[in-house]
């Protein structure tokens, strides 16, 4: 049909355009949406000629013999992997060769097709304008920001799934800072294939004629070939990986850097404004004192069982280097940095490059809660303001990066003393001689050299060494960027450098441990390890000091008293009291056997190995007073009072209390309970059947979930155990006997209801030398 026939009823350029020699064999794709039609009337109004086929009617080989100028794959019901037809097939095939434009449906099978998920956007929407924010590239040149669009969907393409050939060119805004939300736009980096989410056929949405004349604009497959013929850049790629402006290298990487300062200033700004996130909000809770406890960043850096300290570093994407892992899981990752070693965590927190958060942050700390010896944490970031320095701490920070080329001289010397002032010495980031010496000028502790220039993007891994010499030897110099190898790091080690932070080398790394003793050297053995085969033994519902005496003797590690009124097993504290004089004075047979201690003082350890550990060194026989659900008050005072040892928690007592008691707790959990695996309160969660003493045998399929979803999870079974069955209860379990680390008794020793000191005696020879 042509131009002259169709009548535009919208108020947008109401006229026809001349033809356009170049869209003289635009394919349309109908995916079965009356939108089709409005899609082609706006086409062959902004001069192109149309032919339109159904997305079932033509094969790829039909479609290649036609030859087709630009490529266009229309709106239409349904999801992009089963609903489109031959829409993905020929986006992968014409892709590079030709224009590509895709509306909604058409959009989703850009996303798919490049490896994208396409999935419910949690709107449903049919006929709604939304403003929209672009990045004035592509088909959104020359438009407004916050045009009015309309939307008929209920599927996105995600974030998380975007494919790193793609990036988001249009989106609806989320939050004050006009952050990046439901995807509305695609476009590959390198190749003339772009789609939108909303409809710019309609009547509704500003300018979408104009949008489409400027995809009728392109000539050639790539975005490269399209500026040559254009002339100008259609495309300006300066987040890309590539950069085919025109420009020089180092000022559109400059640019980059520049950009995102700029943007992290806007963000601040109006975050600042948010109800609970201004500055007055952040400093009344820092004056309550809920700061995580923080540790001395310096002290924690000159601590490390490598000859360099490694500063490991949670990095899912970069400007230089796009996407890294976006499946990365902050505090898991965290984690494994600090069992392996790190000195220091370092987290970036900046959303849109980085793709990382304050959130990320926080479950750092959080997963480190209880570790001794737990690693530092760093807010990595474009800081340049006092309130993202106390929004780190709040969140559990111990340091922040002041990165000396990014801040005048009078506010770096403000913001370094503010940290200070929260108690945290500051990363000062350097990469030439001047900086060195202003950062060296206003008193910095440690100093970090950015072997990365910020001008070029250039890495220099010399650069630290040339630096050296410019720092006193108290001051921890630090090597950042660029390092992803032994070799990297062989002449910090003769230079006196004190430091190496590590980001994308290790991200990438399929075993972060082999990665760090290859890089740093050595090997590292993480926490307090007990003889595998030899469980501590509890012996439980003790009623006598004869029956304590004897189960000491045998070998017992502790002794179990029934404290909760109204249980069966129940003692007096007179009883109790004989009891804990026995365990005092009776010494545990033969040599206690000392437990190895790895890297301690130096490395982090997991939690419950420390706490299990600690409980194996002892040369006498422990005392347990056993609780179920009553005061806390009551509590503290039986445990003074009897001097025990160890409380256990027997009932549905908060985890929080074992914060409040002073010595250790054994908390009882049932299977998959929440907060059994939770660090620095319990300090062993005990495993049992039901409610203690019923001798109800334990679930052994249950137990090895329980111990499979944490390696790092320690444990006291209980329940139905006996010394006719503890040996083949362990053995069946022997796969995860590095995580029993005790065994408890109560019905399983006692004859008629009374304890029975051959069944004790037996009972801890089966369990501790029947499984060796």
């Amino acid at each position: 049909m042509h131009a002259h026939k169709l009548v535009d009823h919208s108020p947008n350029n109401p006229e026809p355009s001349v033809q356009l020699p170049n869209a003289s064999n635009l394919i349309l794709i109908d995916n079965y949406d009356s939108f089709t039609w409005n899609v082609y009337q706006y086409l062959v109004l902004e001069g192109a000629t149309v032919t339109v086929y159904r997305n079932d009617a033509i094969t790829l080989s039909e479609l290649i013999d036609l030859k087709p100028t630009q490529l266009v794959i229309s709106p239409g019901p349904g999801h992009p992997d089963t609903d489109a037809g031959i829409s993905c097939e020929v986006i992968r095939h014409f892709a590079g060769k030709i224009p590509i434009f895709g509306v909604c449906m058409g959009e989703q099978c850009i996303f798919s097709a490049f490896g994208g998920k396409v999935e419910v956007s949690g709107e449903i929407l049919h006929g709604k304008t939304s403003k929209l924010r672009h990045d004035s590239k592509g088909i959104y040149e020359g438009l407004a920001q916050d045009i009015e669009v309309t939307r008929y969907h209920s599927l996105a393409g995600t974030h998380l799934s975007l494919p790193d050939v793609l990036e988001v060119s249009s989106w609806i805004s989320s939050g004050p800072d006009g952050g990046k939300g439901i995807i509305m736009g695609v476009r590959h980096k390198h190749l003339a294939v772009e789609g939108v989410q909303f409809h710019p056929e309609s009547i509704l949405t500003g300018d979408g004629r104009l949008m489409l004349k400027n995809f009728l604009r392109l000539h050639g497959g790539t975005w490269e070939e399209n500026e040559s013929k254009n002339g100008k850049p259609v495309n300006a790629k300066e987040n890309g990986p590539s950069n085919g402006s025109g420009k020089s290298p180092g000022k559109s990487k400059e640019n980059i850097l520049i950009k995102i300062f700029e943007h992290r200033k806007r963000s601040v700004e109006a975050q600042k404004l948010i109800p609970s996130q201004r500055p007055s909000d952040l400093q009344a809770s820092y004056d309550l004192s809920i700061s995580p406890p923080q540790i001395s960043f310096v002290d924690r850096l000159r601590q490390s069982p490598y000859s360099l300290s490694l500063m490991a570093e949670i990095k899912r994407a970069s400007p230089s280097k796009g996407i890294i892992s976006l499946e990365t899981c902050a505090p898991q990752q965290a984690r494994e940095y600090a069992l392996t070693g790190a000195s220091v965590i370092s987290v970036l927190t900046e959303p849109e490059w980085f793709k990382g958060s304050i959130d990320d942050l926080r479950a750092v700390r959080q997963s480190l809660e209880g570790m001794p010896n737990r690693p530092a944490v760093l807010r990595k970031e474009f800081i340049f303001d006092e309130y993202q320095i106390l929004e780190a701490r709040l969140a559990g920070a111990d340091t922040v990066l002041l990165i000396v080329k990014m801040l005048e001289e009078s506010v770096l010397k403000r913001l370094y003393q503010y940290s200070q002032s929260l108690g945290m010495e500051p990363l000062v980031e350097v990469n030439t001689l001047e900086e060195m010496d202003l950062a060296t000028s206003i008193g910095s502790q440690v100093i970090g050299v950015n072997n990365r220039n910020l001008t070029s993007f250039e890495v220099d891994l010399d650069t630290t060494s040339r630096l050296m010499h410019k720092v006193s030897k108290d001051t921890v110099v630090c090597a950042l960027s660029g390092i992803s190898g032994p070799d990297d790091v062989t002449a910090y080690r003769k230079n006196g450098v004190g430091a190496v932070l590590v980001g994308e080398a290790l991200m990438r790394a399929s075993n972060t441990a082999a990665f760090i003793r290859e890089l740093l050297g050595g090997d590292m053995s993480n926490g307090v390890h007990r003889h595998e085969n030899e469980p501590l033994v509890k012996i439980c519902g003790t009623r006598s000091p004869e029956a304590a005496k004897v189960a000491i003797e045998a070998g017992a590690d502790l002794i179990g008293v029934i404290l909760a009124e109204g249980r069966t097993r129940c003692v007096s504290n007179e009883t109790a009291q004989a009891i804990s004089q026995v365990c005092q004075t009776t010494p545990k047979p033969g040599k206690t056997k000392a437990v190895e201690h790895h890297g301690l003082g130096r490395s982090a350890s997991e939690f419950f190995e420390h706490t299990s550990g600690n409980l194996g060194q002892q040369d006498r026989a422990l005392l347990v007073g056993v609780f179920r659900n009553q005061p806390l008050d009551y509590i503290l005072q039986q445990q003074r009072v009897l001097g025990l040892d160890l409380v256990q928690l027997h009932g549905s007592e908060p985890i929080e209390w074992a914060s409040l008691i002073p010595v250790p707790v054994i908390r009882r959990f049932g299977f998959y309970e929440a907060g059994i695996c939770r660090r620095g309160y319990h300090a062993l969660p005990l495993l049992d059947s039901a409610l203690g003493g019923t001798g109800t045998t334990l679930d052994l399929d249950s137990v090895r979930k329980t111990l499979q979803a944490d390696e790092g999870l320690r444990v006291v079974l209980a329940g139905g155990l006996t010394p006719g069955n503890v040996k083949d209860i362990l053995g069946q379990l022997s796969d995860y006997r590095r995580q029993i680390t005790a065994v408890d008794v109560s019905s399983g020793v006692e004859e008629g209801g009374i304890q029975d000191f051959e069944k004790i005696r037996a009972f801890i020879t089966a369990a501790k030398y029947g499984s060796c």
